[in-house]
Formats: C-alpha cells, sequence, structure tokens
C-alpha cells in the first residue's frame, strides 16, 4: 500500500497522522492511503466528481460533415 501524506484538497504535508482522518483508494499492493488535516477536506475531498474518459470510448468523434471546397468524396478540390 502506498501512503499519501499531503492532503490533496490542502496541499499541506501532515508530519503527525495520528488520529487523521484518511480514506483508502484501490486495494491490494496498488492502494492508496490518503490523509487529511480534517474530517471536511475529507468530505471536500469525496464531493469532487472522478473522471472516467475510457468510458466514452464508445463514441466516435470523427466530424463526418463535409468542410467548404471538399467534394462529396471527401477530396479536396484543386484551387487553380
Amino acid at each position: 500500500m502506498r501512503i499519501e501524506r499531503t492532503d490533496p484538497v490542502t496541499g499541506n504535508t501532515l508530519t503527525q497522522t495520528d488520529g487523521r482522518p484518511y480514506l483508502i483508494e484501490g486495494e491490494g499492493p496498488d492502494a492508496l492511503k490518503i490523509y487529511f488535516e480534517s474530517e471536511e477536506t475529507r468530505r471536500t475531498y469525496q464531493a469532487v466528481g472522478t473522471e472516467h474518459p475510457e468510458q466514452d470510448l464508445g463514441r466516435t468523434l470523427d466530424n463526418p460533415a463535409p468542410l467548404p471546397g471538399d467534394e462529396p468524396n471527401g477530396i479536396p478540390q484543386q484551387r487553380g
């Protein structure tokens, strides 16, 4: 388990962690134990939404609309 003693909300590093609130993210050897200065900063951290960009991989970012000057087959017109 990895241990983080810097409160991610305040950015302050805690030298004394006894009795401080914490939470554990993940499981096993890759789990991360994060200490917080207070319950308030722990709750603030938990309220931040988590992004999951991998869940949007089913969408295509291709824009099928033709651009000005494009031929219907997608090949740009020769200008001259």
